[in-house]
């Protein structure tokens, strides 16, 4: 009985967890999270919000919702392995700040989540791909307990123009343009000459009539990959509709 738990609430679970011969590999008996916030599994950030305090759920996670497709918890968890868990929701309550992480954290965390994003991209479930990178997004832009180290930065901002890339790819897929495109400009904002998104921006702005950016973006990006045949398709569709002939 009582409340389920609300966004920024937190919740204490008591948390079992068994691979499919049976073998025990979770165990904690007061788990205390906030849902919302990136946490490992992610069976847990979507179960125990459905569960009132008192109640036992059991939750079969396939692996996207586990542990991953490379395991992360070899030897005792292997690769793309499912688990069912017997959760114990004990109490429900207000949530803290979101809590400090080391850097090495923050970027298994956001890995993790853009790992279940192109999972979810690629069975159809574009809504779901998308919360899915925007968590990644949030655990990378999270505070940090330290400054990160030179690679870590790096690591950091490669792992954040990839999300942005698969945010913009999904808000297509949902048929969003104008929040693709943002996407896209955000993630050039971080990597002026990342080809993916200056080709998408180029795309976008063509569809929009926005002929003379559009030619401005996918110059740069032929620039950067002069072999690529899809550059080449679009600024020739954009020269044969800026032709005279096009316009009579």
């Amino acid at each position: 009985g009582g409340p389920r738990p609300l966004p920024g609430q937190e919740g204490s679970v008591k948390v079992l967890g068994a691979l499919e011969d049976g073998g025990l590999v979770e165990r904690d008996p007061r788990l205390s999270f906030v849902p919302a916030p990136p946490y490992p599994p992610q069976a847990l950030e979507l179960g125990v919000p459905t569960m009132q305090p008192g109640e036992v759920s059991f939750f079969l996670a396939a692996f996207p919702y586990a542990y991953g497709h490379p395991g992360s918890r070899e030897p005792d968890v292997p690769p793309e392995a499912p688990l069912l868990f017997e959760v114990t929701l004990l109490e429900v309550r207000d949530g803290p700040d979101p809590q400090p992480l080391p850097p090495a954290v923050r970027l298994c965390l956001g890995s993790q989540r853009r790992e279940r994003g192109n999972f979810h991209f690629a069975r159809g479930d574009f809504a779901a791909a998308l919360r899915s990178y925007r968590l990644s997004l949030r655990a990378l832009d999270g505070p940090a307990t330290a400054p990160p180290g030179p690679e870590e930065e790096e690591e950091l901002r490669e792992q954040r123009v990839k999300c942005l890339n698969n945010c913009a790819a999904a808000e297509l897929k949902l048929g969003r343009a104008e929040e693709a495109l943002a996407a896209c400009e955000a993630a050039l904002r971080i990597s002026p000459d990342n080809g993916r998104a200056l080709l998408r921006r180029g795309q976008l702005l063509a569809e929009q009539g926005r002929d003379a950016e559009a030619a401005l973006v996918l110059r740069r990006a032929l620039e950067l990959d002069p072999a690529s045949k899809v550059i080449h398709t679009e600024l020739s569709r954009l020269a044969k509709r800026q032709s005279p002939a096009s316009r009579t």
